[in-house]
């Protein structure tokens, strides 16, 4: 039985953020709708998440003695990662800490203080190299064709192995940071040269995957509570540069398709273990499947379910890892999801808000990212249609409409 405190009190359920973005903000406001007290953590001031939550912490996260040192303070009963780039040994290393001293408080941290879904989930999920060996090696789930590099001559071999066009990226990155799509000769060196300097802990090792001939792409939300697994309808997305550009949902498929990603899905989420939303990422070509990534937390492509779905991917994080029950997930309709980014240096103010708004079923969420600089998602809009392209069209006409200044 799930027994909630008040906020702010001595009898407070304190939750930990770890990574302060606009999903984390979701996750918040969810969170505090059960009157949970939020803790938000992230490497810069004025994050998202810290705008909702009851208090705030900056601090280097790839540094494990700060993370250390902030849980002790905070003693939460739950330790939400929310982003890849945290020093996720850490977390490995209090998981067992608390599992070998279950009736003490283990380095400062509650006893009964929980990580999401697992210390391990999330220190698999933040190098690539650990859950594509899994999916592969370990599951034997169909993946695309890959090579492990450190050196620029290992690479130049994996390339001629695997064939062009390839696809080369950091093991430790997030939303197309230090990707590439190498398409011929005249590609391969700036890619190594993008992924060396992309990465979230700098340069280091570098996967080079065989590109597959997939019809689509979907993201396929998968909840594990309680009460079992339970899925979302697939997600279709369009990804530029390795990011998130637009999404919608539900993604037709046919039913073998949808049985073989569920199939996989499964089968990589129960090896994680744990409560809450995953963002498994796949390949499909008519019937046939293939894992690409998996994320332990809501995904981006799901911000489509603020507007799709009864309960949204956050709702339905908030209420797993609070071990609540999980209903089955209704639809609210064909729906779409458009990513708005700005450019430059500066403070984004956003005008055309009446226009972007100006749609029968559009809504926005302008996330509060307190700067830019360089490119930036800031905001998203969403809209209901008929069917998949009013939808569609609906979300980029009212991204469109918004008119970014950075001041």
């Amino acid at each position: 039985m799930t027994t909630l405190g008040t906020p702010l009190s001595d009898h407070a359920f304190r939750v930990l953020l770890l990574g302060s973005g606009e999903l984390g903000k979701e996750v918040a406001i969810e969170l505090q709708r059960f009157g949970c007290e939020v803790i938000a953590a992230d490497r810069y001031p004025d994050a998202p998440a810290m705008q909702v939550a009851h208090r705030s912490h900056v601090l280097d996260m790839l540094d494990g003695d700060a993370i250390r040192a902030l849980i002790a303070q905070e003693r939460p009963q739950l330790i939400v990662p929310e982003i890849e780039a945290i020093h996720t040994a850490t977390l490995v290393e209090l998981e067992r800490e608390m599992e070998r001293e279950p009736a003490a408080q283990a380095s400062g941290a509650a006893a009964r203080t929980r990580i999401i879904p697992t210390a391990r989930a999330a220190w698999l999920t933040m190098d690539r190299e650990g859950i594509r060996r899994l999916a592969a090696e370990t599951l034997g789930l169909a993946t695309s064709p890959y090579r492990f590099v450190d050196t620029h001559e290992q690479y130049r071999a994996a390339v001629a192995e695997v064939g062009l066009p390839c696809v080369v990226k950091p093991v430790m990155s997030s939303s197309g940071k230090g990707q590439s799509l190498v398409r011929g000769a005249d590609d391969i060196h700036p890619a190594w040269a993008h992924a060396q300097t992309g990465g979230r802990a700098g340069a280091g090792r570098v996967i080079v995957e065989g590109f597959i001939d997939f019809d689509y792409e979907i993201t396929l939300l998968t909840v594990r509570h309680a009460g079992g697994t339970t899925f979302c309808a697939p997600i279709g997305h369009l990804q530029r540069d390795g990011d998130y550009r637009e999404s919608w949902q539900p993604q037709p498929m046919s039913p073998l398709a949808l049985e073989r990603s569920q199939h996989i899905a499964r089968a990589i989420t129960d090896d994680l273990g744990g409560f809450g939303v995953f963002g498994v990422e796949l390949f499909v070509k008519g019937d046939e499947v293939w894992f690409s990534e998996v994320s332990p937390r809501p995904h981006d492509t799901g911000l489509v379910t603020l507007a799709s779905q009864e309960l949204s991917q956050f709702a339905l994080h908030a209420r797993a890892i609070l071990g609540l029950p999980i209903p089955s997930v209704r639809s609210s309709g064909t729906a779409a999801s458009c990513a708005v980014l700005a450019h430059g240096h500066g403070v984004p103010v956003f005008g055309g808000v009446d226009a972007a708004l100006a749609q029968a079923g559009t809504q926005l969420r302008l996330f509060g990212k307190p700067r830019v600089d360089g490119q930036r998602r800031v905001a998203v809009t969403l809209a209901l249609g008929e069917d998949i392209e009013q939808a569609r069209e609906r979300a980029r006409t009212a991204a469109a409409a918004l008119r970014i200044e950075l001041r």
